[in-house]
């Protein structure tokens, strides 16, 4: 089992990187970098007959990730969750829900991409920062490896994800200030210790992509009208984005979604940036929103989700912690429990619920309520 990734690519100034290498912004542009694949290779394995036979789960979709061997993978069977249809509300919706993965996130599905990276390249101690989901992930999948991992905290991470990070052995250090700050300890950490670097980067958007892939699987290779996605460094929504182009490239749908992204309005720096039309997202100083998990006043890859969302014709919004709420106790009447950015995508819907009437719309539910549960 081998990808057919070809290298890496700056989108703004074209130019290529190997893969093989560990850079993750365009050395001219600073913009984060993109996995580019020989479709042509992609489109004759999806093309045989085993294929559409298997079951929807994250390596179900190998020909689409950077990987070089398959006896490198480092997996807990993470993806293959549930896109369960609501009963309550009266219309086409369904909840995409994430939170039955390993460690109760979708960040599995990006953590099994960096973590078989690392052991690709040989590496021996890995590092990221994190508000919570992405340290836990990216311990329990190093630890799966027989890797040493310190994952850099904000002090304010909820004690449930704290918890959850130490148990799977992860060295910790706490930061005093907000999200971005813990990226800039983890950037330099890695570069003065010279041991790989993990966290909303390349690899991880790539793995991402399986949740798009498993939407359509899972609806017979078809595409919803609209998909609503929680918006924290802004990976998932152009991982599915990118997800979809991929699908309709190698023949597997014929038509691409339009793109739905919400954050709370205590750290909505990419709303705001759609809204005012900015080419690039503007920064803010400081995140006050109880969906912990989203709170990113530096996004990452906030210009890929601006993108995702020009290009697909599709809209951004954001919500209150009071919706936010109100969205976990919604879901809740559905069997669903979720942490509040989780449930950020259905109190999107439920805020422009006339807007998308008679339309099928899919939910990213991205992380479970034991995360950081608030009723």
């Amino acid at each position: 089992m081998k990808g057919v990734a070809k290298h890496f690519a700056c989108p703004n100034c074209k130019k290529e990187y190997s893969l093989s290498k560990m850079v993750f912004k365009c050395t001219d542009c600073k913009e984060m970098l993109d996995v580019k694949y020989d479709y042509s290779k992609a489109k004759k394995l999806v093309k045989h007959k085993d294929f559409k036979m298997l079951n929807p789960m994250h390596w179900k979709y190998f020909m689409f990730y950077p990987i070089e061997n398959a006896n490198n993978v480092v997996s807990l069977f993470e993806g293959g969750t549930p896109l369960i249809k609501s009963d309550k509300i009266k219309a086409d919706v369904s909840f995409k829900y994430e939170g039955t993965n390993p460690t109760g996130s979708f960040k599995d599905r990006g953590s099994t991409i960096e973590i078989t990276k690392a052991v690709e390249n040989n590496a021996d101690i890995v590092v990221c920062a994190s508000t919570g989901n992405m340290g836990a992930s990216i311990a329990a999948y190093s630890t799966r490896a027989g890797l040493n991992c310190k994952i850099f905290l904000p002090t304010h991470v909820p004690k449930n994800k704290v918890e959850q990070i130490k148990c799977y052995g992860a060295n910790l250090e706490f930061i005093h200030g907000e999200y971005s700050v813990a990226v800039n300890h983890a950037e330099k950490f890695a570069r003065d210790q010279k041991c790989y670097l993990t966290g909303d980067y390349p690899f991880r958007c790539e793995g991402q992509k399986s949740i798009g892939f498993e939407i359509s699987d899972q609806l017979g290779w078809n595409t919803p009208n609209y998909i609503i996605c929680p918006v924290g460094n802004g990976t998932v929504i152009y991982s599915i984005w990118k997800a979809f182009n991929e699908l309709k490239l190698v023949g597997l749908v014929k038509k691409l979604p339009k793109m739905i992204g919400m954050q709370a309005e205590g750290c909505s720096p990419v709303v705001d940036s759609f809204n005012e039309k900015f080419k690039e997202v503007k920064n803010i100083e400081t995140a006050r929103t109880v969906a912990n998990a989203i709170a990113c006043e530096a996004p990452t890859y906030g210009n890929y989700a601006l993108r995702a969302v020009r290009e697909s014709k599709g809209m951004m919004e954001k919500v209150s912690d009071r919706e936010l709420i109100d969205a976990v106790k919604m879901l809740g009447s559905e069997g669903v429990f979720a942490e509040p950015a989780g449930a950020a995508s259905v109190a999107g819907f439920m805020k422009l619920n006339k807007e998308l009437k008679d339309s099928k719309v899919v939910c990213i539910i991205s992380g479970h309520g034991l995360k950081d549960p608030i009723i």
